[in-house]
């Protein structure tokens, strides 16, 4: 019934910010409004809005103490390959991280948003075939 439609990004500059998503995510424009301007990725469903705002807003939240987490997070097969695309681009990253089998990293955006970047771990409940799967046998069930 429910499924993600867009995720939105304040941005301060709207156009660099254009510019800087599509060359580093691989985001295609669908269309352009004032204020703000609309993606689709080459695979997936999910889209992208960046919405321009006065001020920088966080697109992060606390966990405890100066824990933060993403709102949400992208999902790539390599995720070295991913790392140094960001690195060779000159982009502020963390290292690679892991946690249990899965690797992540944090890169920023020029209004310094943080997101996270992840690998899908075979096995895992999480893994996009597994959560397929689940879907499958809810439609089927």
């Amino acid at each position: 019934m429910f499924k993600i439609g867009s995720i939105f990004i304040p941005v301060t500059d709207i156009e660099k910010s254009i510019d800087w998503y599509e060359k580093l995510l691989g985001v295609k424009k669908i269309d352009r409004w004032e204020d703000g301007a609309g993606f689709y990725f080459p695979t997936g469903s999910a889209q992208l809005a960046l919405v321009k705002v006065v001020d920088p807003q966080p697109t992060e939240f606390i966990i405890k103490g100066d824990q933060k987490n993403s709102y949400f997070n992208f999902v790539v097969d390599d995720i070295e390959t991913a790392h140094q695309h960001f690195k060779n681009n000159g982009i502020l990253t963390t290292d690679i991280d892991t946690f249990g089998d899965m690797k992540f990293f944090d890169f920023f955006d020029l209004d310094g948003n943080p997101f996270s970047v992840v690998n899908e771990v075979e096995g895992s409940p999480f893994h996009s075939e597994q959560v397929r799967e689940m879907q499958r046998n809810d439609l089927n069930g």
